[in-house]
């Protein structure tokens, strides 16, 4: 069996952090690993109000008119990344992880068992039983999705094999009646929670971020840079 090499990576906590100004930011570090000029990055942060549209989504997912989620102060996205319709919002960890894959044999399949597995193991350590569901992708509880996942696989310009963009929603203290104004993930028969619906109490989002970074490290590599 061929041996996975281990992938070094640093963390940048952004706090409260725009969609938009997110997403230009990925772009520029993207563009910096794939010249060498930086390390593979973890980004953690959290979104004010946003829905965004992925790929491969579909309108009807969108139930009200966009002038409703303008009145709900809740921002309409359409993005490059895979997946469907979901949202994110305070309370909601989110991570991407832009990582490149040629380190690991350029696995595209195997980096999304890989963010489920951190996902799940995080959970564990806060006494949350996750799993997988057959033909979805994310962490579920039961037949309740915990965390959402959808990606972007960049293909390198100037090194072999994709740098990775967009990654996880994790719901930790997220409000979830905002999931209620969409189809979320175009999923029609299984509903969402949070860690906090799951253990009955408000979960510190510090802790969370240093679970995650550590399930990670034992996910996808062994020291940071």
């Amino acid at each position: 069996m061929e041996k996975v090499t281990q992938m070094d990576f640093a963390v940048q906590r952004l706090g409260m952090f725009p969609y938009m100004e997110a997403w230009d930011k990925q772009k520029e570090l993207v563009q910096a690993i794939d010249q060498g000029r930086l390390g593979n990055q973890l980004l953690l942060l959290e979104h004010p109000h946003t829905i965004t549209l992925g790929r491969g989504s579909h309108q009807e997912n969108i139930i009200f008119s966009p002038d409703y989620y303008q009145q709900q102060g809740v921002q309409l996205v359409e993005i490059d990344r895979g997946g469907d319709v979901t949202y994110h919002g305070p309370g909601q960890l989110v991570g991407y992880p832009l990582f490149h894959l040629g380190e690991r044999g350029n696995n595209a399949h195997g980096y999304l068992r890989d963010l489920e597995e951190v996902l799940i193991r995080t959970l564990k350590r806060f006494g949350i039983e996750a799993g997988r569901k057959e033909a979805y992708t994310g962490a579920w509880v039961g037949d309740v999705k915990i965390a959402a996942i959808g990606v972007k696989f960049n293909r390198g310009r100037n090194r072999r094999g994709y740098i990775t963009s967009h990654g996880f929603a994790l719901n930790v203290n997220t409000d979830l009646r905002y999931f209620q104004m969409i189809v979320p993930c175009g999923i029609k028969e299984y509903g969402v929670t949070s860690m906090q619906e799951q253990l009955g109490k408000p979960v510190d989002m510090n802790e969370v971020m240093e679970q995650v970074i550590a399930c990670t490290h034992e996910v996808f590599g062994d020291k940071m840079e």
